[in-house]
């Protein structure tokens, strides 16, 4: 055997075995602040070569403690805690802790306040799927179509201007519904992105989901089994790109989900490019709720008839002693709570967003725990990867869709 042949022998047993001390094995730090992880966290991969051996995930840089933080603010404060875990599709967060409050407190929200709320929800998940997807076309080299569909997420921004007044982190709605309802304003910026934004995203999808070169460099990329994806408690579009069948809107139904009609796009092989394509179908689909939502809007009030929880109009509050009283004491948490537990889910942008509520009957939850998606599906990424490319690493990354502050609330 000649010498060439022993050192690649050795390197193959390294391979095999994961042996550290191995000359051809080295450390490489992917992160914490590397542009390819979209967000402050690391990973300590072993690789040989360009090939992954193991990794070992490393959060926490930007945790905020935000369960903590809601142990001592009053209910309506902890809203814009919501906002900043899943920053790409804020409105979700809010609607779907306004909702678990509404289940503690038994509140029954009019229909109009559920069409509402789903036409928020579904442009924040076309908005949440746009980054994700484009974004994973620039980390293959594709720039064009993210610059390209960022028009179009600015429309969606300018549609929540006009309903709350914020863009990015939205702290849209109240306990009960809406403070406002939609203005003309809104509507007519509505009717525009739902004329608009289909033949804009024809344009993208034909720049690049068939694109050979795109395809070819995502096709069986951080694949992971149904079975496994189970295990690790895999939900959202991460899942269903597994080939399961599960999603919170159909298995569970709120905010009147049950009265439109709309698929649930399933994959088969779990890989990037599965991922891929199941947001960007469920991007159709959320337009085909929106829709149908906007068509069939009901008539009635914007919020419920919950007086001792929904803040009174701003106009009252400046001129009407009462209502000024009334505001300062729900926000500062002085309105009697029930006790109660109850936990209740939507379906976020990456999957299951959960809330777990203890209320003691104080002014704040004697607990709360946020089921964030990110932080449970994250947990695969190290055997997603292993054994493949460093660059394989960084496109099943951005195909998962890890945000960071939905990571490490």
């Amino acid at each position: 055997m000649s010498t060439q042949d022993v050192i690649l022998d050795e390197q193959k047993k390294a391979l095999l075995n994961n042996d550290p001390t191995s000359d051809s094995i080295y450390t490489l730090n992917l992160g914490p602040t590397h542009p390819a992880t979209h967000g402050i966290f690391q990973n300590v991969l072993q690789m040989d070569g360009e090939k992954i051996l193991s990794s070992e995930p490393t959060i926490g840089y930007i945790h905020r403690a935000f369960e903590k933080l809601a142990e001592h603010r009053p209910f309506y404060q902890i809203t814009t805690l919501t906002d900043r875990m899943n920053y790409c599709s804020s409105p979700i967060n809010n609607m779907g802790w306004h909702m678990t409050v509404e289940k503690l407190l038994g509140v029954q929200t009019p229909k109009r306040v559920d069409y509402m709320r789903i036409i928020v929800m579904e442009l924040a998940r076309i908005s949440d799927h746009l980054v994700c997807n484009s974004v994973l076309a620039v980390d293959t080299g594709a720039l064009t179509g993210f610059l390209y569909v960022f028009q179009m997420r600015e429309k969606i921004y300018e549609i929540y201007e006009e309903i709350c007044g914020a863009r990015l982190t939205t702290n849209m709605g109240r306990i009960g519904g809406f403070e406002r309802d939609f203005t003309p304003a809104a509507i007519e910026k509505l009717k525009t992105f739902l004329v608009e934004f289909p033949k804009a995203w024809q344009e993208f999808n034909n720049l690049v989901e068939r694109n050979r070169i795109f395809v070819d460099r995502i096709k069986g990329v951080g694949g992971i089994t149904a079975e496994k994806a189970l295990a690790y408690g895999f939900t959202g579009p991460n899942l269903r790109a597994a080939g399961v069948d599960y999603d919170v809107r159909v298995t569970s139904p709120y905010c009147s989900y049950q009265d439109f009609d709309f698929e649930v796009p399933i994959g088969e092989n779990g890989d990037t490019y599965d991922r891929f394509l199941v947001r960007n179908e469920e991007i159709n689909q959320s337009l085909k709720i929106i829709n149908q939502a906007f068509n069939n809007l009901p008539e009635g009030t914007y919020h419920a008839n919950v007086p001792e929880f929904y803040l009174p109009p701003k106009m009252e509050v400046y001129n009407n002693m009462e209502a000024l009283i009334y505001h300062f004491k729900i926000v500062m948490g002085e309105i009697e709570i029930p006790k109660g537990e109850v936990y209740h889910a939507v379906e976020g942008g990456n999957g299951e967003l959960g809330f777990y509520l203890v209320s003691d009957g104080g002014r704040t939850p004697y607990r709360l725990h946020f089921r964030r998606p990110c932080f449970i599906y994250y947990q695969a990424y190290p055997e997603m990867i292993k054994g493949q490319f460093l660059s394989d690493a960084i496109i099943t990354m951005s195909s998962m869709n890890v945000i960071a502050g939905e990571l490490d609330a």
